[in-house]
């Protein structure tokens, strides 16, 4: 089956710049027979990254990606409590540059209005917006949003092409936090291979709404591809998740861009 991996980053990659860790990403993907994989935040991260700071780890993305336009794709890295700058960055690496979608990690929680302006934009841009969730037994960061808070901004946004990243962590609350709201979809990536996950995604969401992702380099391809090749649901679904739904999802943007599938 074909494969599209939604969740990659240079971190935790080795090599001493973009390139390098890029060439080795792919390499890893090669080993794992997939096609193309997404790529999104810098070589060095910060929980709330400046202005300065989220454009240099964009660079080095766009760097990352200069020499395999065939494999690899970008979503530009904002932050919320940045708005101006944040917009002109979309504008930048999304509308004039080759990024197809936004990722927001744990700088302000995902149901805060400063997101509108950023969601709005990107909607216009039919840039898939990526979500970092997670609900911590610990406690959450101080930013950090849980699946409830994606929830909330979905439902301010009905027409925005939004992912769930991580399925909130604790899947099986995530999975109900977002149910309600079609146009989320989930990221099965990061958390341990745990048997049911897919199951219960699949069965609560529907096989179009669920995502494969890896979070590569920090964990590995293998480990997040067998909680899909190892799920007991039909090959179908199995496409679909792998990457049927991404490539749905993508297709408006890539299109526009010239980009062929």
């Amino acid at each position: 089956m074909e494969v599209w991996d939604l969740h990659c980053h240079l971190s935790g990659v080795p090599g001493r710049t973009p390139d390098e860790r890029m060439a080795q990403l792919i390499k890893y993907a090669d080993r794992m027979g997939i096609a193309r994989i997404c790529v999104y935040m810098g070589m060095n991260w910060s929980y709330d990254p400046s202005p300065e700071e989220f454009r240099k780890q964009n660079d080095e993305v766009l760097q990352a990606l200069s020499h395999w336009h065939d494999r690899a794709l970008g979503f530009v890295y904002l932050n919320p409590k940045h708005v101006k700058e944040s917009l002109a960055e979309l504008d930048r690496c999304v509308r004039d540059g080759p990024m197809v979608g936004v990722k927001l990690w744990v700088a302000q929680h995902a149901n805060a209005p400063e997101l509108d302006p950023i969601v709005e934009r990107a909607t216009e841009l039919n840039a898939v917006i990526f979500q970092h969730t997670w609900i911590k037994a610990t406690g959450n960061l101080p930013g950090e949003s849980t699946p409830m808070d994606l929830a909330a901004l979905a439902a301010r946004h009905p027409k925005a092409a939004l992912i769930c990243g991580h399925t909130g962590g604790d899947w099986e609350l995530g999975i109900r936090a977002v149910r309600g709201q079609q146009n989320v979809a989930v990221d099965l990536a990061g958390g341990d291979p745990a048997a049911g996950i897919t199951e219960m995604a699949v069965r609560e969401l529907g096989a179009e709404r669920v995502i494969y992702g890896s979070d590569a380099g920090g964990r590995s391809f293998a480990s997040q591809l067998a909680k899909v090749q190892g799920a007991d649901v039909p090959d179908a679904a199995k496409k679909l998740i792998l990457a049927g739904n991404l490539k749905r999802l993508l297709g408006p943007i890539l299109q526009a861009k010239g980009v062929r599938l």
